[in-house]
């Protein structure tokens, strides 16, 4: 794959904000020149639009979790070749809200089908596609439904009982472990300005030419 672009993926429980920090990633990367693609799964196409309409539908009370995971797996698939690669084969700054690490977590420990059988079907759904950098966004699982229930009914996967919350969380723990390098924490319990100061040092390391992920990460006290 020829990539001269760079691939930014934001992940996190629901609730933690990650789409007021989305739209200030792309104003700032914008601002700097970039030519910036916003993207997000499931969906970012007209069939992954409509593969999202199957998943997160309340009333499919009765999906299998292979099934889940095999939609989300081919919705990605059609993502990345159809508007990821080529955006990056173009040379631009691809942000996309959510990837493979919420498959592994929601599907893999969510829904206990394990790492190793999801992370294999993405592979493949992705090409191998891996992101340059993945900014997490942490929130306590209890105070991240209280934010979404706040805001009406939810999605198929938002009205999950608490427990399956608190295994996604432990999940994506996990994963920081995994893969220290790519994934970056941000505590989202704190001020929004203060979680802006935290995103722009990451964006500016992986945006600065020889910098590649020597980056650390951001936990606001």
């Amino acid at each position: 794959m020829n990539i001269k672009g760079k691939f930014i993926t934001i992940e996190g429980m629901d609730g933690a904000g990650k789409t007021t920090q989305i739209r200030f990633m792309k104003e700032y990367l914008e601002d700097r020149g970039f030519k910036v693609l916003l993207t997000r799964e499931p969906g970012g196409t007209i069939i992954g639009e409509k593969i999202r309409e199957v998943i997160l539908d309340n009333s499919h009370k009765e999906m299998d979790s292979v099934t889940e995971a095999l939609l989300y797996a081919a919705s990605r698939a059609q993502h990345v070749s159809q508007i990821i690669l080529p955006a990056l084969q173009r040379g631009e700054l691809v942000l996309c809200d959510r990837y493979v690490d919420s498959s592994m977590v929601y599907q893999g420990k969510g829904r206990d089908l394990g790492y190793k059988p999801i992370k294999k079907i993405n592979d493949f759904a992705t090409q191998g596609l891996e992101p340059d950098l993945t900014i997490l966004f942490d929130i306590d699982p209890q105070l991240g439904l209280q934010r979404i229930s706040s805001r009406g009914k939810g999605d198929r996967l938002e009205e999950e009982k608490l427990q399956f919350h608190i295994a996604v969380h432990s999940a994506y723990m996990d994963l920081v472990k995994m893969y220290p390098k790519r994934i970056k924490v941000i505590n989202a319990n704190c001020e929004i300005q203060e979680i802006k100061k935290e995103v722009e040092e990451l964006l500016k390391n992986i945006i600065e030419e020889g910098k590649d992920h020597e980056i650390i990460d951001c936990y606001c006290s």
